[in-house]
């Protein structure tokens, strides 16, 4: 591999976002030669900042793991096209992804023994059940429906509801707003009132936990309202970025996931017929898809890494998408492969800011890609490929709709 020479600086590039045609799980078009050339590259930033590119896997891993990477908002210059101009605010309270220590500790160890592999595991039985009442109502109702809307979508809403004590029953008054957050081009006024709304509704339910009615509930917010010192603000704020974080990630990997797997009907196959498979193919599923796809770091020193230095105040865009397809670190990484041992892959992040909700997630997709695939195993989409949309302008990628129909028996 030929990396780029200090002393002959190539020109800044700029953040490729358009995928390639026919390629609905790849990522854009040009991170995988720019990765090969130069997997921490400089990068001219819409506001005309010039910062950085990391597209390596061993080079992301270093600057999540380095503590002297920010991941305050407001030091970040914004790496896509259209966002808006200026600089960002700090973090709401209670947004853990915009924090650093000690602030972030503090939140981490609150929360971080309450979504442990065992308290996650035990709750297998409660997923499999709910992935059962909606694969049953599909059923019900017959071939031919949207499975973002019938399947993906409602199984981690329900889940992350009844874990953090938030009525179902309500979805409509927060998943809206959690959507709108999610968004890469809304104007600053539609993501300003669709926080302001959210924390509206959080607020709502802290203070009838506060209050006495959560004395009863055994729940996430129920417990952090009783037994943690945190404020009502930052248990609202905390509320509010978990509820965000819930809704959206584990149901486009469901999504996605079904996609790519409808059409690799080998992999499909394979998931269908060995149950001993889901949790591996789970780990390559986030890997290939990756739909978390992008992060951003700001240098708080200088730093010197892999020969370039990084000045303090500078900026490094954290392409995942492009190390979770880096060769240096998976063979064939093009392939979808469920038999692969997919560990070290950044679909989850890395570090400190590592997704809090992993073990989750995990559980969720192991229990319904299978589970969806041996229900319904004449599983196909309903119209072409490249027919189903996309979600080109989300932070979290996936598809809006994933048409899909089967045989009845």
């Amino acid at each position: 591999m030929q990396h780029e020479h200090a002393s002959h600086p190539a020109e800044p590039v700029t953040l490729p976002t358009r995928r390639a045609a026919g390629c609905p799980f790849d990522p854009p078009a040009g991170l995988a030669e720019l990765r090969g050339q130069r997997p921490l590259a400089r990068m001219t930033y819409p506001d005309g900042h010039v910062g950085w590119l990391a597209t390596g896997h061993a080079t992301i891993r270093a600057i999540m793991g380095d503590p002297r990477f920010s991941s305050r908002y407001e030091l970040m210059h914004h790496p896509f096209p259209g966002a808006p101009e200026g600089p960002l605010p700090p973090a709401p309270v209670g947004d853990m992804t915009g924090m650093d220590a000690p602030e972030h500790t503090r939140f981490r160890r609150l929360l971080a023994g309450r979504f442990t592999v065992r308290r996650m595991r035990l709750l297998t039985a409660r997923v499999e059940e709910i992935t059962a009442e909606h694969l049953d109502a599909m059923e019900r109702r017959g071939p031919g429906t949207d499975l973002v809307e019938a399947f993906a979508r409602p199984l981690p809403a329900l889940m992350i509801c009844e874990l953090l004590g938030v009525p179902y029953g309500d979805r409509d008054r927060f998943q809206g707003h959690a959507h709108t957050l999610m968004a890469m081009d809304v104007t600053p006024e539609d993501r300003y009132a669709a926080f302001a709304g959210l924390q509206e509704y959080m607020a709502e339910l802290v203070a009838a936990k506060r209050t006495g009615k959560a004395e009863d509930s055994d729940d996430l917010l129920g417990d952090l309202a009783r037994e943690s010192d945190l404020t009502d603000e930052e248990l609202v704020g905390v509320g509010g970025f978990l509820l965000a974080a819930g809704l959206d990630t584990t149901a486009n990997m469901i999504a996605h996931g079904t996609f790519a797997l409808l059409c690799n009907p080998d992999q499909a196959e394979a998931l269908r017929t060995d149950p001993d498979l889901a949790p591996q193919a789970v780990e390559e599923l986030m890997r290939y898809l990756t739909v978390a796809h992008t992060g951003v770091k700001s240098a708080l020193e200088d730093i010197e890494l892999e020969g370039r230095l990084i000045r303090a105040g500078e900026s490094v865009t954290l392409s995942f998408e492009a190390a979770n397809r880096d060769p240096e670190r998976f063979p064939d990484p093009d392939v979808l492969d469920l038999r692969r041992k997919a560990t070290g892959h950044l679909g989850f992040g890395h570090g400190i800011h590592q997704c809090l909700g992993q073990q989750l997630a995990r559980v969720e997709l192991t229990v319904a890609l299978p589970a969806l695939l041996r229900r319904f195993p004449t599983l196909r989409l309903a119209g072409p490929a490249e027919d189903v949309p996309l979600r080109t302008d989300m932070s979290i990628y996936g598809v809006h709709r994933l048409p899909v129909t089967w045989d009845e028996v």
